[in-house]
This record gives C-alpha cells, structure tokens and sequence, in this order.
C-alpha cells in the first residue's frame, strides 16, 4: 500500500511541475533581443596602439593617455560609445563621424585613487565595425606616497 499511495503523491506533483514550464519556455524570445548595431554600413578601425603602461604612477593622480586610430575601411566611423571597466578609466572619444582614411583620438584619463599596486583596466569602444566592439588596454603599478 505504500507504494501505490506514494505513486499517486508523485503522479501529481509530476503534472503540477510539468504544467509551469510551459509557459517560461514560450518566454525566452533571446535570440530576438541581441540584434547588433542598427543598419549601418560597417567599416574598419586600426589603433597605432591597443595598449598602454602609465609604468610607476602615485595614488591619487590624475594620468592621461591618447589613443590615435585610423578609419581605414570605406564608410564614415561612427563611435556610438566609449566606456572604461571602472569609473577610474574615462574615455573621451570623437562623437562626429571620420571619414574614410581620416585619423581620430580617444582620450584615456586613469585616476587610480586609493588603488595599489598593479592595476589592468579597459576601455570598450563600440562603433560601426565588425566586430563592434574593440577593446583598449591600460596598466599601472599604483604606489602609496
């Protein structure tokens, strides 16, 4: 008798559970949400540099970098955003678009604050290039005064 009154017990719970998926597996459109970049033309961008060493720097500084790039496909550069991984990394970056062959900088200002020893930060800049998204790398060794 114990097992047919447990079979029952697990009968319904089984159709109770399977009766709730349902409608989270109709929920999940994710494919439909990661569209890239809008319908742009995309073109290509070469950095002089991808990456920088401040080298030895003080907490508390202010440290600035200037990343120099090249348009080099064939339709205008259009930067849609620039973002450091910390709010101690900010991007300034062109917001007008650069023509073909034309050059462009994106300024890096490092402000370690209390941060020590070494630090690896990155600035993403998405734009209209395949892939939209390229990566900047900045490095310190952060000292204590």
């Amino acid at each position: 008798m114990d097992h047919d009154s447990s079979n029952e017990s697990t009968g319904k719970t089984s159709s109770n559970i399977v009766a709730s998926p349902t409608p989270t597996n109709s929920i999940m459109p994710e494919k439909v949400i990661t569209p890239p970049t809008p319908n742009r033309p995309t073109t290509s961008i070469n950095f002089a540099e991808s990456s920088h060493s401040f080298g030895e720097i003080m907490q508390d500084s202010k440290n600035t970098f200037v990343f120099k790039f090249t348009n080099t496909g064939n339709e205008p550069l259009v930067i849609e955003n620039a973002s450091g991984s910390c709010g101690c990394t900010v991007p300034t970056y062109p917001k007008e678009p650069i023509a073909p062959g034309e050059t462009g900088e994106i300024e890096v200002v490092y402000s370690p604050g209390k941060q020590q020893g070494e630090q690896n930060k990155t600035v993403s800049i998405t734009a209209n290039t395949e892939p939209n998204v390229t990566t900047l790398n900045i490095s310190a060794t952060v000292k204590t005064p």
